[in-house]
């Protein structure tokens, strides 16, 4: 069914981890292929509302999942004995195998009884991973839950990517009596499977030299390890499908969707959400945007919004939020919560602390 709703199961806090490094689209070029000619970069950015991302060629999606985990352990005073499982969403997985979520179990030292296990997704991700640990945490079988959630280094080399930002985040589900939990609904349409797809490195069309032979790709150079997204009908599935899943959602539950404080939406493109926001008829002052600054960072960028763009109005006190992710699948889902939720600061990660070479910051985290 697509309606699911999980009580006695909170949101104990977020983090989130980035590069330290920041790329600019104000030095894109044309001639190396990182923008269409159709545009100078001054263009890319009003169209698509990204002027700079976090960038690295080196640094993975655990990671920064690893740097986020790490400081909301911290931050929250749990002990790594206590988290009975960890959930990993990411499309850019350490490996085809094991799962990253069994690497990230040794390397932040889980109990060896810890559940881990990988979900493949992409821009709908946080919200399924948060409909899989609500599903097991609200029980009681499970008390404590790490979600990682993100995407970083590619699975091939490629050129500069404009749109497309690195960053991981952690977040804590717990058991906890009588809360009032999450309502979600998801779905999937499979028959958009090709609309965002890396045509090779599957068992279907696997590896092959002529995988990395370059073709143009809607005015951009592409190969076939590269993410293929058919632009216009990915805007077309988003700008319809997050105003029907939030309006189904509030029917079906009977509540207000105009009643919440803050509106958690995937960052997709600017002009998308610009869209969504005005089909909706929300107030866009409770729907904070970060993708001037980090650009479509996949499965972490509602997490993400919370810790750069709403910590100081929501560290702490309860709030309610609605939360919607759409694309890769394709696939949707959105959730309602109202909570009290531990945001951690951003972690800046720096190239140099791959290899599990992460390490805290010194001094007192008990205030931060």
């Amino acid at each position: 069914m697509a309606f699911c709703e999980y009580k006695n199961v909170r949101i104990a806090g977020v983090a989130a981890g980035v590069p330290r490094t920041i790329a600019s689209n104000l030095t894109l070029s044309a001639e190396r292929g990182e923008i269409s000619a159709d545009y100078t970069p001054e263009q890319f950015v009003e169209l698509t509302g990204v002027k700079e991302r976090r960038y690295s060629d080196v640094l993975t999606t655990s990671d920064l999942g690893f740097a986020a985990a790490l400081r909301l352990l911290a931050d929250l005073g749990w002990e790594k004995s206590d988290v009975e499982a960890i959930i990993f969403v990411s499309q850019t997985a350490d490996y085809a195998l094991p799962a990253t979520a069994c690497i990230l179990q040794d390397r932040l030292g889980l109990s060896k009884e810890c559940f881990a296990m990988d979900i493949v997704l992409g821009c709908s991700g946080w919200v399924y991973g948060l409909s899989v640990a609500a599903a097991m945490a609200s029980s009681g079988q499970f008390k404590k839950i790490l979600l990682v959630a993100g995407d970083a280094k590619r699975r091939a080399p490629q050129k500069f990517d404009p749109l497309f930002g690195c960053a991981a985040t952690a977040t804590a589900v717990e058991y906890a009596e009588r809360s009032d939990g999450f309502r979600f609904h998801v779905g999937t349409d499979g028959s958009g499977y090709d609309a965002i797809i890396i045509p090779d490195s599957g068992s279907r069309n696997q590896v092959k030299p002529e995988s990395f032979e370059m073709h143009d790709w809607e005015g951009r150079p592409y190969h076939n390890m590269m993410t293929h997204m058919k632009g216009m009908d990915v805007f077309s599935f988003g700008i319809t499908t997050a105003p029907k899943t939030i309006k189904k959602l509030a029917e079906h539950y009977a509540f207000d969707y105009l009643s919440y404080d803050y509106y958690l939406f995937h960052q997709a493109n600017m002009k998308m959400n610009n869209m969504i926001v005005k089909k909706l008829k929300l107030d866009p002052a409770k729907v904070p945007s970060e993708m001037y600054n980090f650009g479509n960072t996949s499965s972490a960028s509602i997490p993400l919004l919370m810790v750069t763009q709403i910590r100081d109005q929501i560290n702490g006190q309860n709030k309610k939020f609605l939360c919607c992710g759409f694309g890769v699948g394709l696939s949707w889902g959105t959730v309602v919560f109202e909570q009290a939720i531990k945001v951690s600061p951003l972690v800046e990660v720096d190239d140099s602390d791959v290899n599990y070479g992460y390490k805290l910051p010194e001094g007192d985290l008990s205030n931060v």
